[in-house]
Formats: C-alpha cells, structure tokens, sequence
C-alpha cells in the first residue's frame, strides 16, 4: 500500500507511482482507508462508500478481466444530475462520414496552439476516424491544442480509452485512482469511465490523441523475441491514490454515444481515497522502450517497434496498435534502410514528436501528421530514396527522433476539419512522381 497522502482543494501529494502493467495493485491515502480481505464491507472506513468500476463484462476470462474496486467520499450517482448537450467543438467520433477525401497520401503541417483560453474539452480536433465506437470497433486519431488548465470541470469519456501523446508542453492528469504527469517523450492511457481533469502545468500544450473505441490496450505478445526487449512491464508506472475533498460548483461532462453532455455538480468527483484492483490509467516513459531490429540485412516490418496493441477478434489484426521509432542504431548491410515501399491491409496515422523522420527528411516535421490509409501506396520521398542507396553503409545511430502510428485495420475518415485545414499539404500526393526513372535494361 502507499503512504498516507491526503489532498484538499489547496493542497495535493507529491505524486507517486507503483510499477508495472496490469497488476493488481492496492493503495490508500488515509491509513486503513482500504479493506481487508473484502471488497464491499457492510460500512467502510472513514464513511466512504464502496463503488467497482468494470472494464470487461463480468465473465470475462480471467487473463482479460478488468476491474477495480474504489472507496471514495460519495459515489458516482451521488455527482450525477440532469444532463444536457454540450458542444463537442471539432471532436468527432466513427462513423463520421463528413466527406470524401480522393484515395492517396495525406500530410499536415502542425496546427498552431489558439491564442484564446482553451481548455481540453474546447481544444481536441479530430483528424480521422475509422470503425464504429457504439460497436466497440476502430479508433478516433485527434491532435489537442491547449492553452488553459480545466476549472471546476471533470470529464469522462464512455465512448472509448484515450492514449495522450505530448509533442510540446506538459500535461498533469488529475484522476480518480491519482496524479499522472507527462511531457514530451512520455504517454499516458486513461481507461474507458475514468473521470479526470486535464491541467497544464507549465503552460500551453500540443499533443496526440488516440481514442481506442476496441479492446483495452494490451502490451504485444513478443513471440520468438522472448522474454525481453520492446516495452517491459516494470517501465509502466500506475498512481497511488490522492483525493480531492472540495465542495464548489462544478460541472462533469460526459462523451457518451458519440456526443457530449454536461452536467451541474456540488463538489470534485475526484474523490477516491482508496482503491485496488488492474483497471487504472497508466503512464510510460517511451525512452525505455528498447528496440529490436535487423543485425544483419533487410529491413523488417515495423511491428517491432509495437509499444501497445488492442487485439481484434482476429488473431494477429489490430483494433489499434501503437508503434513508435525511437533512437536506434542501422547496422544491417547491403540494405536499403529506410522503410520499403509498400501497400499494407492497415491505415497509419503518423506524428513525430521531435527530430526527423528517416523516410521523410524534409516536410514532415515535429507536430506534423501525416495519413497512409489502408491499401494506399506510400514509402520513402526523393531524398531519402537517393540518399539511401547511394551512401556508404556504416553503422549510424539515428538520434534525438521520435516518430509513432497509430495504425488499425479500419479505413481512416478524414473529417471536414482536417480536410479543409490550411495546414493541409495540397501537394503531398505527388510526392511519388519525383522519384527518377532508373531502370537499364543493359544494366544488371
């Protein structure tokens, strides 16, 4: 169990961690706060109130049952009241067919921060949508543009689990089960029902956002790798628990079936004193991921490079994956190193974090998107194509780079935003016809 940590409305704990991904963890901010060998005692401790949070229906097998226990000061119907419609700004959520965008590659320039207050409710922007949320089914791919923190205001999403992928600035996440902080380089999953409120600690903020409609982020099988390498579970770190006990008018907001709404309340919904079980956000630092590849020759397929996978009722086919390319080393000989062209079943949804990209030297920048959807061509631009089989191969580390995907086996949907966003590439698609004609046929 954690330290005895309690939170008020002025004051917060320092924030803390336990390791590890899927456990079942156990921690109290008020010594005996939490039960022992029991789960719905006949009166809590400190006259809290039992409540369990499920991820996965009841008789889901054991290995894929989520679920966690909360002891808070009042329980979630006690914060509830009557709804109504709230703007859901430039959110969308699949299926949302807004229009038809030709078949081809897709590219953005990074979407310039607001200079107006923006909270995290006001600021995320869809991009894509794939799948179909009220069938459990595909991914939203969003950026957020902040500039204030969330006052008096909570939110839960119902519709899905959000992946946070900071690009610039920091995020504090102030949860039920705790704090999470972020920055750049690090990501954050905050499961599906799970009230938080976004802060910025240390002023405006860009990231990703990955809304996972399917299964719950799960870490990949590693098959013939073994034990070790990609991302390990002792890198992913959990809050302990921290509470707030504050009366004020306040509001929650909840995206439920695609739509938003909002409701009055009296006092702060983050109240959980205690908690137990493996249904609770998560953060991991992305530098500690560590990257397999080829020693040899070839260059092989990016799945290794899978950091989190929502598994489909299809073995091996992704709901989501999250794939990242981090800092590594390019040994392999008689190689073409950059990734290959290629047609591929999935959609990649890309961003880069900071550095730059070795498919794409120039265009594709730090807050930039860009879309290759499912069965669409795509590969390496002129430069890199020309650079990378003429240089002399030696071994190269590609340093301060991080680039990711969110890929899925749906069709990705460009929203109207997005489509008729300035930062829009016009010329993007054509990037293939640049590339030389080099074929001799008196030329082995």
């Amino acid at each position: 169990m954690s330290d005895a940590r309690p939170t008020s409305a002025d004051t917060h704990p320092g924030v803390a961690y336990q390791s590890g991904f899927g456990n079942g963890f156990e921690t109290e901010a008020l010594p005996g706060a939490l039960p022992v060998g029991r789960n719905s005692p006949q009166r809590c401790a400190y006259g809290l109130y039992a409540e369990q949070l499920s991820g996965s229906p009841f008789t889901a097998p054991r290995a894929s049952n989520e679920r966690s226990w909360l002891y808070r000061i009042a329980p979630t119907v006690a914060h509830w009241g009557m709804f109504r419609p709230a703007d859901l700004g430039r959110w969308r959520t699949a299926p949302a067919p807004e229009v038809d965008v030709p078949p081809g590659p897709l590219r953005w320039d990074p979407f310039p921060l607001p200079d107006a207050p923006v909270s995290f409710l006001e600021g995320v922007h869809t991009i894509t949508t794939s799948g179909d949320a009220a069938t459990q089914a595909g991914m939203g791919a969003h950026v957020y543009l902040l500039t204030r923190s969330m006052q008096d205001e909570y939110f839960y999403d119902a519709d899905g689990e959000l992946l946070f992928v900071p690009q610039s600035g920091a995020l504090r996440l102030w949860t039920e089960f705790g704090i999470i902080d972020i920055a750049p380089g690090e990501i954050a999953v905050i499961p599906r029902g799970v009230k938080l409120r976004v802060e910025l600690p240390d002023g405006p903020a860009r990231g990703y956002l990955c809304e996972n409609y399917g299964g719950a982020f799960t870490l990949p099988e590693r098959g013939p790798i073994g034990a070790n390498c990609l991302a390990n579970p002792r890198d992913f770190l959990t809050p302990v628990a921290a509470y707030e006990d504050r009366e004020a008018a306040s509001r929650l907001f909840v995206k439920w079936g695609g739509a938003l709404w909002v409701t009055d309340i009296d006092r702060s919904p983050l109240d959980v004193v205690a908690w137990h079980g493996n249904y609770a956000p998560y953060k991991y630092d992305l530098r500690r991921f560590s990257p397999v590849g080829p020693i040899l020759f070839d260059h092989a397929d990016p799945s290794i490079y899978t950091v989190l996978t929502s598994p489909s009722e299809t073995p091996g086919t992704a709901n989501v994956d999250f794939v990242i390319f981090p800092e590594r080393w390019m040994v392999a000989e008689h190689t073409f190193r950059p990734p290959w062209y290629h047609m591929n079943v999935m959609s990649e949804f890309m961003g880069l974090v900071f550095g730059q990209y070795d498919a794409k030297p120039q265009g594709f920048v730090p807050g930039g998107i860009s879309l290759h959807n499912t069965m669409l061509p795509h590969g390496p631009d002129v430069d890199a194509f020309e650079h990378a089989s003429t240089v002399e191969l030696r071994p190269h580390k590609l340093e301060s780079t991080l680039a990711f995907m969110f890929e899925t086996r749906y069709l990705q949907r460009v929203t109207a935003f997005a489509a008729a966003a300035p930062q829009r590439q016009q010329g993007y698609a054509a990037y293939g016809r640049h590339l030389k004609r080099h074929f001799d046929p008196t030329r082995p």
